[in-house]
């Protein structure tokens, strides 16, 4: 079964919202106009219930199938947020906000759950509830989290979840996915080193921290290539050094460190935090000074169930022809919170040679639309087949 013929025909009319909704960004939480316009649409689409502000700016709609014998309930999650991004693109609809672009398609994923659920209110040709999620802040890391305190999964007994990333790089309206960790879990750290400041013409009056971290620095690369086993996958960056003088003659007091972190499973990200620590205390007594450290965890690890990842790949298949097997993505997710409280799988859709996401000049493929819906749909109308 290739694309579905309705949602090819809704292929116009979902890019001049996805178009919309790209010259409108907004950011974080304050997704308002997009919440709006959202939840406006679903109403005139005739889904059953639909509610704003979960999660603060989120909106759910409820869509029941033509009959409920399963009572099973599947949740198909759209991210809505943009980034304070100055857009390089010379679209007709580019934003009209300055230093800030959907600059990671999530104005692609929103409308490809809009014309979902339009689709699925039409037909109904199921057997139990689609809840359609859609989400603000994903870029902070923090939206999916909100919706899922406000209750999410209980206040509409999702019973799996599923959602998708537009991919650039693979071709248009192919898929890739895979089994378990998929993308990674997002960390952030804070070092601070202390020395002992004087006259840069009197070093040997200091304990010069400036050394202390660029020491620092080069120690926290042997994590990655000396503890970790060379089979898996982590990335350990710092990327931030700020001295607490500015002055050319004098060495300062205190350097601060910031950086990231990036892994595939709990025990590698506790050894690598528990490394971080050691290595940068250890190495700022060697010369005189101290550090302290301050670990953040952010985003969890992104991990797909084994059995709704394969029946997400079988449907992705039927729509497009193939699904290809997913690279290990050292970038994070906040639908990883979703995955942790539910069954279900994250799935990547081609968008072609375009420019990399997070990229002035990047832009959703519109050419993506029809098998992105397609994929919703379908997922819905197999898992939850109508007798």
């Amino acid at each position: 079964m290739p694309v579905k013929n309705r949602l090819a025909d809704l292929q116009g009319e979902i890019a001049a919202w996805r178009r919309d909704i790209h010259a409108h960004p907004e950011l974080g939480f304050e997704v308002r106009r997009t919440a709006a316009l959202v939840a406006d649409m679903l109403r005139e689409f005739g889904v059953d219930e639909v509610i704003t502000g979960v999660g603060g700016t989120g909106v759910v709609g409820v869509i029941r199938g033509r009959c409920q014998d399963s009572g099973k309930v599947i949740g198909l999650r759209g991210d809505m947020d943009a980034l304070p991004i100055r857009e390089a693109g010379a679209a007709d609809y580019r934003s009209q906000t300055e230093g800030v672009m959907h600059a990671c398609g999530h104005d692609g994923h929103t409308a490809m759950v809009l014309g979902a659920a339009k689709y699925l209110a039409e037909t109904r040709n199921f057997d139990g509830t689609v809840v359609v999620i859609f989400q603000p802040a994903e870029e902070l890391g923090s939206g999916a989290k909100a919706m899922i305190d406000d209750g999410l999964m209980e206040r509409w007994s999702i019973d799996e979840v599923y959602g998708l990333h537009n991919m650039p790089g693979l071709p248009v309206g192919q898929f890739a996915i895979r089994p378990g960790p998929v993308m990674a879990a997002t960390d952030e750290f804070f070092i601070d080193v202390e020395g002992k400041g004087s006259h840069a013409a009197a070093p040997h009056e200091a304990i010069d921290p400036t050394v202390i971290a660029s020491h620092i620095v080069i120690a926290l690369q042997t994590i990655i290539s000396r503890n970790l086993d060379p089979v898996l996958q982590g990335v350990l960056s710092v990327t931030a050094f700020e001295t607490s003088s500015k002055a050319f003659n004098v060495i300062p007091q205190r350097v601060a460190l910031r950086g990231t972190v990036r892994s595939h499973s709990p025990q590698m990200q506790d050894m690598i935090e528990r490394r971080l620590g050691e290595v940068a205390r250890g190495t700022a007594a060697t010369f005189g000074g101290t550090a302290e450290i301050r670990y953040l965890r952010h985003v969890p690890i992104t991990i797909n169930s084994d059995e709704p990842a394969a029946f997400a790949a079988e449907v992705a298949a039927a729509v497009s022809g193939g699904c290809s097997e997913a690279a290990l993505i050292m970038g994070g997710e906040d639908f990883s919170y979703m995955l942790q409280q539910r069954p279900g799988a994250f799935i990547f859709l081609g968008n072609g040679d375009s420019a990399g996401l997070h990229h002035p000049e990047y832009n959703f493929d519109d050419e993506a639309i029809p098998a992105g819906c397609s994929w919703f749909a379908e997922l819905v109308e197999r898992r939850l087949p109508a007798a």
